[in-house]
């Protein structure tokens, strides 16, 4: 299930996203009002998007953030992933943090993982196909 945290991730970084064509610096404060996201917190999930490099940071009164790069190549995938970790629901069907499940006495003959590799395609295919810039919005450029 996608965390809280993970939701608020994707509407600031679809926010920036939004901001990206005047390349100029969005407060923290403006962040958390307009998406109504709670200061404190999206002060943490900012800092775990740009340890993951997908926003700048400036500080200073005419600081705030940016994303690094173009939104139309970053994906709601990338944001999910950074946040909330692997997208699959179970590790043995994960493709970025493979392992077997701890309740599994054979993963070779597990009558779930074929089923939860499914899901995890399915899931994987719409998110990753979603770049920032299309859930954004089509008024950017």
């Amino acid at each position: 299930m996608l965390s809280s945290k993970g939701k608020y991730a994707v509407r600031a970084a679809a926010m920036l996203a939004e901001q990206f064509a005047s390349q100029g610096w969005t407060p923290t404060s403006e962040i958390a009002e307009r998406e109504g996201i709670p200061r404190k917190f999206l002060e943490a999930i900012l800092v775990q998007l740009r340890d993951g490099g997908v926003v700048e940071s400036h500080r200073g009164s005419h600081g705030g953030h940016r994303l690094s790069r173009d939104p139309s190549t970053i994906s709601v995938a990338d944001i999910i992933r950074l946040i909330d970790g692997p997208l699959a629901l179970t590790p043995c069907a994960s493709v970025t943090r493979f392992r077997p499940c701890t309740d599994c006495a054979d993963i070779r003959s597990c009558r779930m993982q074929h089923l939860m590799r499914k899901a995890r395609d399915a899931v994987a295919g719409v998110l990753e196909n979603c770049s920032l810039l299309s859930l954004a919005g089509s008024g950017l450029s």
